[in-house]
């Protein structure tokens, strides 16, 4: 005895627009598809030639030799098409945004959709969370920016353009299926797991789309009416470049419509038009007043707290601090030729100040004192920036 509660599949069915009264079966009527006003041969020929490519991308992508096989093109309605889906199928929305605009989608089947992110996640019992989701849409729009190349190639299109991919998992009664006649373009796919081709891709243009790229393929133009040019007040909007609506100021230059100037010899001025500006060559702009580029002096900047605050931080780094008695230059050969003994001259003379250097760069200078019998120096000259600019060869 029922107590009044909808099943799952009755849910469904009314979601879908089905009428679930008749006995225990839920299959919807056909619904005759208007007539399609796309060539579905055209569309057909075409993405039967992207499926190596496509093949190839999901083969690099998962790591496993995949065969995309077909597709068969039909035109459909949703109530068609929800007749073949599964009940749970994985949707990846990559809309058309510019070029051929309109809905553009891929439907798999949940299973399918499980394996195709198992290959490309490596995981085994995998689940359609959000990771998996974002691995579905990568593949989509790898697929996806294949096909615009070649749409773009055989079209000369330009412009053509996709969304970023979204995908969920949802009831088929829920999917965003387009609305009215659309193409269907139903693949096979083979995993390369021994199975065969044992998993289904059904990619869904929409009428519009349909319409736009079977014209564009046929190398015609859409069929629906073109939006007429304003009137932009005597400015005429087609063919050649417009007529700006000042006659009887000019005389026509053969196939180019009147410009309302006097052209002959283009110097004469434009005395029509009060703007005494020459036409031949460049404009006369008058003398041009030329003068030097003044440069701020450059000074020195004051510390401020902030910096002050920074270099507080770096006050506890350790540094090496050496004192140089004098330096001077030997041949390899004398070099070798030291033993015990040998006195080496150095460049200062004695009483000169010794230098006092931090990480090898000369700082200050100094005296050297002995302290409990341990050398020592006494700082009497600290070096200014500039004698240390030179020091480290920038003078």
């Amino acid at each position: 005895m029922s107590d009044g509660a909808l099943s799952q599949d009755e849910i469904d069915a009314l979601l879908a627009g089905v009428d679930s009264s008749h006995g225990g079966s839920h299959a919807p009527a056909a619904t005759a598809a208007p007539a399609a006003n796309f060539d579905t041969g055209v569309l057909e020929k075409f993405f039967s030639s992207t499926t190596n490519a496509l093949s190839a991308n999901l083969t690099a992508l998962t790591g496993s030799t995949v065969s995309l096989l077909g597709p068969e093109v039909s035109s459909s309605t949703r109530d068609n098409l929800l007749m073949i889906l599964p009940g749970m199928v994985t949707v990846i929305q990559a809309n058309y945004t510019s070029g051929f605009p309109g809905e553009h989608l891929f439907i798999l089947p949940e299973e399918s959709a499980k394996a195709i992110a198992a290959l490309m996640t490596k995981e085994e019992n995998i689940e359609l969370d959000e990771m998996a989701m974002s691995v579905l849409g990568e593949v989509v729009s790898q697929m996806v920016g294949t096909q615009i190349t070649a749409l773009t190639d055989k079209t000369g299109n330009k412009s053509i353009a996709a969304s970023s991919p979204t995908a969920a998992n949802v009831p088929k009664a829920t999917a965003a299926i387009p609305a009215g006649s659309f193409a269907v373009m139903a693949y096979n796919i083979d995993l390369g797991d021994g199975d065969g081709p044992s998993h289904q891709m059904w990619e869904l243009l929409g009428s519009s789309p349909a319409q736009d790229i079977s014209h564009g393929l046929s190398g015609g133009a859409s069929p629906r009416p073109a939006q007429s040019a304003p009137n932009m007040g005597g400015m005429q909007m087609g063919g050649g470049m417009p007529n700006m609506g000042m006659q009887g100021m000019g005389m026509p230059m053969g196939g180019m419509p009147n410009m309302g100037m006097p052209m002959g010899g283009m110097g004469m001025p434009m005395g029509g038009m009060g703007m005494g500006m020459p036409m031949g060559g460049m404009p006369n702009m008058g003398p041009t007043n030329v003068q030097p580029v003044q440069f701020p002096n450059l000074m020195q900047p004051k510390l401020g707290a902030h910096e002050a605050g920074n270099i507080g931080l770096i006050m506890d780094v350790s540094m090496e601090m050496t004192v140089e008695l004098g330096r001077t230059r030997k041949l390899i050969k004398e070099i070798l030729g030291m033993g015990e003994g040998t006195i080496i001259e150095l460049d200062k003379l004695a009483g000169e100040p010794v230098d006092i250097l931090v990480n090898h760069k000369l700082i200050a200078k100094g005296e050297v004192v002995v302290i409990d019998e341990n050398f020592g120096v006494r700082v009497t000259e600290i070096v200014s920036p500039m004698e240390r600019i030179n020091d480290m060869g920038y003078n």
